[in-house]
């Protein structure tokens, strides 16, 4: 049994006439009828009655001809499915992201991808820079927002999104709170909330490199793992924090923000897309896509 069987069977029910279901199915009547005989002969039944007025579906023939429908239009909707696949319009893509990353870029790149493409599933796992590049590299992940720079190695594709520059959180009960300013010298004086070496290594990395500059060693009060906890502990007196300027929207009333007068380029950090060369599908380059139409619209608005 052959789909192209299964579609004969249709359209000659619908005709109840083989020269005119020929025509419409662009053969000739004779191998059509032979097509029809031997589907007969494989299944055991008659599906048609040969009557002298034209044909007559057979009680047989009309449950054969129920199930083939369903079996055309599963055949089509595969058909369909690899057209979709291939163009992106369909299938899953596995997003990972860093926490800074859904504070600016990601709700407005999802948002958009979803309108474009209402078929696509995602999948959306939050972690750290370290693990989603190793995701990425395992091929668990397709695509993933990681802070740039990226120090550790890696076979990713980076795509910049998104450029970024320190700023430091205080308590709103700080010595420190009145002021809008302050220097990098300055900020070493107080306790400072860093980030983890073992789980966020590019970022204390960036950090110790930028006191480094300037010949000072800061004291580390406490270590944290996402920005939302640097400036729990910035609020709750432990000390203050460097955190990236797009994640200042969502700096409660117990903080405070300064801008640093001596901030040096090692402190310039971002948001970039990572993805395999080789394991660009057609949905993660639809996604890269939208994500780059994205910034670009906010860059000239």
């Amino acid at each position: 049994m052959e789909l192209r069987q299964l579609r004969q069977i249709a359209v000659l029910a619908e005709t109840l006439n083989f020269h005119r279901a020929a025509e419409r199915l662009h053969m000739a009547q004779p191998p059509l009828s032979t097509s029809v005989k031997k589907l007969e002969e494989e299944l055991g039944v008659l599906l048609f009655e040969r009557l002298a007025t034209g044909l007559r579906i057979t009680p047989a023939g009309q449950a054969v001809l129920r199930n083939a429908r369903r079996a055309l239009f599963f055949a089509d909707e595969v058909r369909r499915a690899a057209r979709e696949g291939e163009s992106g319009e369909q299938g899953l893509l596995r997003v990972g992201f860093v926490g800074t990353a859904s504070h600016t870029l990601l709700p407005g790149i999802v948002r958009e991808f979803r309108r474009r493409y209402p078929q696509v599933d995602l999948a959306m796992e939050e972690s750290t820079t370290v693990d989603l590049l190793r995701r990425i590299d395992e091929h668990s992940l397709d695509v993933a927002f990681v802070r740039a720079p990226v120090l550790a190695p890696t076979a990713a594709e980076l795509t910049s999104l998104q450029t970024d520059v320190m700023m430091l959180a205080v308590s709103a009960d700080s010595p420190l709170a009145g002021r809008t300013r302050i220097s990098l010298r300055e900020v070493a004086e107080h306790p400072l909330i860093a980030y983890s070496r073992a789980l966020v290594p590019t970022m204390h990395w960036l950090t110790m490199t930028a006191f480094s500059e300037i010949g000072i060693t800061p004291r580390i009060a406490q270590e944290a793992v996402q920005v939302q906890t640097l400036l729990g502990l910035v609020e709750s007196g432990l000390g203050v924090a460097l955190i990236p300027s797009h994640a200042t929207r969502y700096v409660g009333e117990g903080i405070r923000l300064l801008a640093l007068d001596d901030m040096p380029a090692s402190l310039r950090v971002g948001i970039s897309l990572a993805c395999l060369p080789e394991a660009h599908s057609p949905t993660a380059r639809n996604f890269i896509a939208t994500a780059l139409d994205i910034v670009v619209a906010e860059t000239v608005n």
